[in-house]
């Protein structure tokens, strides 16, 4: 009991001095244990700190565990770290990140149907944020690019994987309403990269970004 405890606490640990979520299998390795007693012990965290009710939680997020605060504690914390430089998505931006999230992999055409508008600037805005990447191309005559979400966007929605994401009745009927107000910040780390190289955009969406 004493070699599990003291393994339990160096998860914790681990976790704690991390800014990013770490996978399981390196949580293991760290700790020298099998990956199925790393998840037993990471549920038990999960099951302490919830039971605590404290300040922090921890999640399964973007395929690996991380330490986030508890969501009852936003409303003050936003005040007390109101000068923190934020950024909101448009809802046009919002709504493009919102299909693309949930028809992936998507065709920036396919995208203009379902919006009923041009979406270039929108994903290029998203590329820049690190939200969205190209995934490949469809094999139709002038192979389109192929679109979807990253890594970030699960992190910063909070999401372990793509099927946590609520199931919506139409992605022609999703409105910027269905996103809590948290979900459309985008903090310092997502805002857009300074040195992002506008010649890795696809083709079909360098010039719209260029006459910005």
């Amino acid at each position: 009991m004493e070699e599990r405890n003291y393994t339990k606490g160096l998860l914790e640990a681990l976790l704690f001095l991390s800014s990013d979520p770490i996978k399981l299998s390196a949580l293991a390795k760290s700790c020298g244990i099998e990956k199925t007693e790393a998840r037993e012990l990471l549920d038990e965290l999960i099951l302490d700190y919830q039971e605590r009710e404290g300040g922090f939680l921890l999640r399964e997020i973007a395929g690996g565990y991380q330490f986030i605060t508890n969501q009852k504690y936003s409303e003050i914390l936003s005040h007390i770290f109101k000068d923190k430089k934020r950024e909101t998505l448009s809802r046009g931006t919002l709504d493009t990140l919102a299909i693309i999230a949930y028809k992936q992999p998507i065709t920036l055409t396919e995208l203009d149907e379902i919006r009923g508008v041009s979406s270039r600037a929108m994903v290029a805005s998203l590329m820049s944020k690190k939200l969205v990447k190209a995934v490949g191309q469809k094999e139709v005559p002038g192979r389109p690019t192929l679109y979807g979400t990253t890594n970030e966007f699960l992190l910063h929605f909070g999401l372990s994987k793509l099927t946590d994401l609520p199931t919506p009745v139409e992605v022609k009927e999703l409105k910027f309403e269905d996103f809590t107000p948290e979900s459309i910040i985008v903090t310092e780390e997502t805002e857009m990269n300074p040195d992002f190289d506008l010649d890795s955009l696809p083709e079909e969406l360098k010039e719209e970004k260029t006459n910005e």
